[in-house]
């Protein structure tokens, strides 16, 4: 066997490896989590079900049927689940390393793994409690199916990724300082108004539309919405833009979490 070949056996060895150790670590974080009585795993569905679907009664209810000719009722279904998405990726990350400490004797399982195992749980969970709320919807005449499947899933894809790589920053900032882990509700909250969630760029004034654009949440949204309305209605994103500000956020949290060993804690 060659050198190469070598090498190429080794790192699938690693790859198979490290697929193990996240996969036990996603048992263990849905036992762990919400054990084995009543809904049990299923409260990872249930869970953002009862968030996006509340949220989705409420301003059906409060709101006119359409605005800008969108059903109110599938624009924030299409705007909140991302929402929810980042907002249990983020919440989970915080903190994790000092809950799961014990685990980092095992020199198989490393922060990476943690968060990979969580980021994984939430984000499943979301687009399965999304993909529900939406055949309800649908069922009771509130939306219609979505119009172009690729643009919908390449939307969820990027949010996915955006979730993730922020989860990996926020991970590591709150081990490094607890003034982050205080802060991160309120950073939450205050992010809403860039997410997209409740609002379309096209709506905005343009000479105000560079400042929702430049969030990549809502370049999300709107890929998203772009999926589930068509031609219905007028989205607006920058593919470019979010490619590369997505990728380097990745990298940021990638090294963060590769440096963060050294602000843990670690019972014996």
């Amino acid at each position: 066997m060659s050198k190469s070949e070598a090498k190429g056996m080794s790192l699938l060895r690693s790859f198979r490896l490290q697929y193990k150790v996240i996969h036990a670590l996603i048992l263990r974080e849905i036992h762990t989590r919400y054990g084995r009585d009543n809904l049990g795993f299923l409260w990872i569905i249930g869970e953002p079900i009862l968030f996006c679907a509340g949220v989705a009664i409420v301003w059906t209810a409060i709101r006119p049927a359409r605005e800008h000719g969108v059903a109110m009722t599938a624009l924030v279904v299409t705007g909140y689940v991302p929402l929810t998405m980042w907002r249990h990726c983020v919440a989970r990350a915080t903190k994790a390393y000092e809950a799961n400490g014990s685990l980092f004797f095992h020199r198989q399982v490393t922060p990476f793994d943690v968060i990979t195992a969580r980021g994984f749980l939430e984000i499943i969970g979301t687009i399965m409690a999304g993909i529900m709320v939406v055949i309800g919807a649908i069922s009771l005449g509130y939306m219609n199916f979505p119009q172009n499947y690729g643009l919908l899933i390449m939307g969820l894809g990027y949010q996915s990724a955006f979730s993730f790589a922020t989860a990996l920053i926020f991970a590591a900032l709150s081990e490094m300082s607890d003034l982050v882990e205080k802060a991160i509700q309120i950073i939450q909250y205050l992010s809403i108004p860039l997410s997209g969630a409740f609002v379309m760029v096209d709506w905005l004034p343009l000479r105000y539309q560079w400042i929702l654009l430049s969030s990549p949440m809502a370049n999300n949204v709107e890929m998203i919405r772009g999926g589930q309305f068509g031609i219905a209605a007028s989205v607006r994103y920058d593919l470019f833009y979010d490619t590369w500000i997505t990728f380097l956020l990745l990298i940021i949290g990638i090294i963060l979490t590769r440096n963060v060993r050294k602000y843990l804690e670690i019972a014996g």
